[in-house]
């Protein structure tokens, strides 16, 4: 699932996804089409309403191009051993049983050879069964489908995860620790020619060449309209159909508002300062995306529908037919300050040493190509709502101020591609739409470097250790062995086993901890086969980690490793 602003993470799991393609191919299925195996970026403005920049980062290969384990080598597992029962698949007749309420078996066989591929489903999403099948006994794990190819053989269980987990890091470049920033405040329109009666539409008015809009207005107040007493002040209320707004009186920023991906509609109330005589109301209206489907897309409008304000001796005044000027997109965009020619056009000033910069400002520093080959990203902390460019390429929307129910933003890391990169002096700008300071932006380079593994003396061997050969389904080597199995990208070396317990860890890739029993020889065991080597096996052997005696005999042992390449 794409994320829209305003959402927590969400991910399909790897044991989920594994399930489904795993019984699609049991009854008969030819294809599997995933959306999406790799994600991406949605660079410039091509987001559609609403949608982070960063689209379905969560899938098998994430937003940066690095491989998501263990989704990625997960899958790649199930098609590796449904791949050893082509023949069966292809060729063979199907058959199924139903062992028991929850547990079904699909048989795929030649008649008069040894061809035969089986699938065992337990259906039921809490429960595990053991289930008989051709005399020999079989556990299912819950919601999971085991894989046969010969009938005898579990190659792999859907629910069990053999393939190599990894977590992601953002390490701050050491190249660009240090961005000089200068800063340039768009102008304030106050009195633009009146076009209209009331606010245009903002899709109409904008016609996709920018985000931005300003509409303007002026109201004549004598004193006897204003309060009396200070403090009570009148107050603005801007009723908008989308999707978001920053507001101006007498130049002077008032606030901001917007909508959400389900209500797209919104008001805007801010208390504000008026005086006798002519006032100036400058309202810019910002789109974050197109409509993307649905019904009726031609009715769908945007932009303020009604403005009046509140709190006046005489009343609510209802400003909306008040006759309204405007005009399209902001100077600097008008000016290309994104870009090296369009950047020398503007008077760019230094950051103020006290507080926030003004609202809807420009921001340009110049930064060295980080070091390596890794991914690079921009951290958007410190920063509100806007956009970005790197030497004139749109990176695309950030909105950090609007935060998932979690308390966090939506999107703080924006992906940068190396192609847009010269070895040195590169410009970034940032239109901040907001009261913002841009100190804390930090150009990142992104890795998969910390990389695990966690396997079970209840698991089957690694279907990597299984082949057919001369049309003979056999092990790789001597014999299958259930094991962890390390791989550093990149061809980087293990360098620190971060860490290692043989016994009942618990945990997950970057935040794994000990359980109640441990063999003290775990990190030992793993460093003298592991470390300084690109990729290591180590099985899970009771001789290799029990040399001391066994530290729980109760217990089923798990081997959990962590490890970092560099």
């Amino acid at each position: 699932m794409f994320r829209v602003f305003g959402d927590p993470p969400s991910q399909r799991s790897a044991e989920d996804t594994a399930f489904s393609v795993a019984r699609w191919f049991s009854k008969n299925g030819s294809l599997v089409n995933y959306y999406m195996y790799h994600g991406g970026t949605n660079l410039a403005r091509t987001a559609a309403s609403f949608v982070t920049t960063r689209y379905y980062d969560e899938a098998p290969i994430d937003e940066f191009g690095l491989e998501r384990g263990p989704k990625y080598g997960h899958l790649k597992d199930v098609h590796k051993a449904l791949n050893l029962c082509k023949r069966a698949l292809l060729w063979g007749s199907t058959s199924a049983q139903r062992l028991n309420p929850d547990v079904e078996v699909r048989i795929y066989e030649q008649s008069g050879t040894d061809v035969c591929a089986a699938f065992l489903t337990n259906n039921h999403t809490r429960l595990a069964h053991t289930a008989n099948f051709k005399g020999q006994d079989y556990y299912l794990p819950p919601r999971s489908i085991s894989i046969l190819p010969d009938c005898k053989t579990v190659v792999l269980n859907t629910a069990t995860i053999l393939a190599q987990h990894n977590s992601r890091n953002f390490v701050r470049s050491s190249v660009t620790n240090k961005l000089d920033w200068k800063m340039n405040s768009e102008v304030i329109p106050v009195d633009l020619k009146v076009t209209s009666s009331t606010p245009m539409e903002l899709y109409f008015l904008t016609k996709d060449k920018t985000d931005y809009a300003w509409y303007t207005t002026t109201i004549n107040l004598s004193p006897r309209d204003l309060s009396m007493r200070k403090d009570i002040l009148p107050v603005i209320r801007v009723a908008s159909l989308g999707h978001a707004m920053v507001a101006f009186v007498n130049g002077q920023f008032v606030g901001s508002a917007h909508g959400s991906q389900i209500d797209k509609s919104f008001v805007l109330q801010k208390s504000v300062e008026l005086k006798p005589g002519i006032n100036y109301i400058s309202l810019l209206g910002t789109l974050v995306g197109l409509p993307d489907s649905g019904a009726y897309m031609e009715h769908r409008f945007a932009g303020p529908r009604g403005v009046s304000i509140l709190g006046l001796n005489t009343g609510t005044l209802d400003i909306s037919e008040n006759g309204w000027g405007n005009q399209v997109g902001l100077i600097g965009e008008h000016d290309e300050l994104f870009n090296e020619d369009g950047s020398k056009k503007g008077k760019w000033t230094d950051l103020p040493k006290v507080g926030k910069g003004p609202p809807l400002t420009w921001y340009k520093a110049k930064f060295d190509t980080p070091e390596g080959n890794d991914p690079v990203a921009v951290s958007m902390y410190g920063m509100i709502k806007g956009m970005i460019w790197v030497n004139g390429n749109a990176i695309g929307r950030y909105w950090m101020s609007y935060v998932s129910p979690l308390g966090d933003s939506t999107q703080a890391e924006y992906l940068i591609p190396r192609s847009y990169l010269k070895p040195k002096e590169n410009l970034i700008v940032v239109l901040e739409e907001e009261p913002a300071h841009p100190s804390n932006i930090t150009i990142l380079t992104v890795n998969r470097d910390t990389i695990c593994s966690y396997v079970s003396e209840l698991s089957p061997p690694s279907v990597r250790q299984w082949e057919r050969k001369d049309d003979k389904f056999k092990p790789v080597g001597p014999e299958a062995k259930v094991g962890a199995r390390l791989k550093c990208p990149n061809r980087k070396k293990i360098d620190v086993v971060d860490f290692a317990s043989y016994g009942d860890p618990y945990g997950a890739c970057g935040g794994f901890a000990q359980g109640r029993c441990s063999s003290p020889v775990s990190k030992q065991v793993i460093e003298q086969n592991c470390l300084g080597k690109d990729m290591c096996d180590v099985p899970l052997d009771k001789g290799i980690f029990e040399k001391n005696g066994d530290p729980c005999p109760e217990v089923k042992k798990t081997l959990a490793v962590q490890v970092t390449c560099r």
